[in-house]
């Protein structure tokens, strides 16, 4: 059972990125999925989560900027993150729960934005 995150880079404020989180050993299908991120120094905090019935949450920094989607025949979900800005650098996780406000049991390993300006 593994959450594979990855997409992480360096790029320019402005630029975009997309994330990809892939599961393996169980299916995505039934699950919320989350991106948290942690920049240095700081506590994580939630950027984005998307219900198994595709309802979609954003934190409100990220809102209009990110895009959060999921292809359950690829069990993956991805997030498009536009007009990155430097307080986006942090390190992305990808998390699943039953819910978006619930519990996360599967954590994948990170994956590194760093948003120069």
């Amino acid at each position: 059972v593994q959450l594979q995150a990855s997409g992480g880079g360096l790029v320019q404020a402005g630029g975009s990125l997309r994330l990809s989180c892939k599961a393996s050993g169980f299916t995505l299908e039934t699950l919320a999925i989350a991106w948290f991120r942690q920049a240095p120094g700081k506590e994580r905090e939630g950027a984005s989560c998307i219900s198994p019935a595709h309802t979609t949450l954003y934190r409100e920094v990220v809102k209009g900027r990110f895009t959060i989607s999921r292809d359950n025949a690829k069990n993956t979900v991805y997030l498009q993150m536009n007009n990155l800005k430097p307080e986006d650098t942090a390190v992305y996780y990808c998390a699943a729960s039953e819910h978006c406000q619930g519990d996360y049991k599967y954590w994948g390993q990170g994956t590194l934005v760093t948003v120069s300006s």
